[in-house]
Parts: structure tokens; C-alpha cells; sequence
């Protein structure tokens, strides 16, 4: 992408977000278009900041860790905000192996309940 920049709705679209979701990063200061009066334009840094932010949710960070890291691009640059990315997504494997150890844990437990059920009414296994 050049220097062109994208309206509101084309963000929208290009990103697959709601309008409602999309002026709200921009509410909380995540994101700050370019305006003319009502409307909005998104130039090169928005689109990579919305990059960033939907990365960031798809792993589960909160915005305001997300806000944390555009911060400390701004502030110090790119080395130091991957610096703390890693830090982060240390951090954030480690709960996610969690979660997925607790999923895992409930699938077994509902998988025996539901078998020792169906072994009493003579239904196929899974």
C-alpha cells in the first residue's frame, strides 16, 4: 500500500470488523483516522496498528496491553516493543497451555459421563 489512503467503510471490509467495533478502537484511542469532517480516512500507520490489534486479540491480550505495545513503538521503537512482545507471549502461552489443559480435562470428564450413560442404555461409544 502506498500513500493512499481507505475510507471507514473499507477498513471495515478490509479487516472484517464491525463499525461499531472499529470506532471503538478509535473511541479508546487505539486508532486515530485522518478526518474531513464526518468522514474518516485510514492511512499506512492505521492499517498496521489494526494489523497489530487483531493479532493481538486472535491470542487473547487484552486492548490494553495491545495499547501497551503501539505505545512503546512509538515511544522507543521496534526492537523494544519486540522485546516486550516476547515477554508477552511468554507470558500468554503459558495460559493458554493452561486453558487448553483444563479443556482438555473437561472433554475427558464429559466424554466418561457421557459413555458410562450411554453403557447403561445399551448406545455405541465414542
Amino acid at each position: 500500500m502506498s500513500d493512499e489512503r481507505i475510507t471507514f467503510k473499507e477498513m471495515c471490509a478490509r479487516f472484517d470488523v464491525t463499525p461499531r467495533t472499529l470506532r471503538y478502537y478509535e473511541y479508546i484511542e487505539l486508532l486515530q483516522p485522518d478526518r474531513e469532517g464526518r468522514s474518516r480516512f485510514y492511512g499506512k500507520r492505521e492499517v498496521a496498528r489494526m494489523k497489530l490489534i487483531l493479532r493481538g486479540r486472535k491470542f487473547g491480550f487484552p486492548l490494553e496491553e495491545i495499547r501497551q505495545w503501539l505505545l512503546i513503538y512509538e515511544e522507543a521503537g521496534s526492537e523494544a516493543q519486540a522485546r516486550e512482545w516476547i515477554t508477552a507471549a511468554d507470558r500468554q502461552l503459558t495460559e493458554l497451555y493452561a486453558q487448553r489443559d483444563q479443556l482438555q480435562e473437561a472433554i475427558d470428564e464429559l466424554k466418561t459421563l457421557r459413555n458410562d450413560t450411554a453403557d447403561g442404555l445399551d448406545i455405541p461409544l465414542v
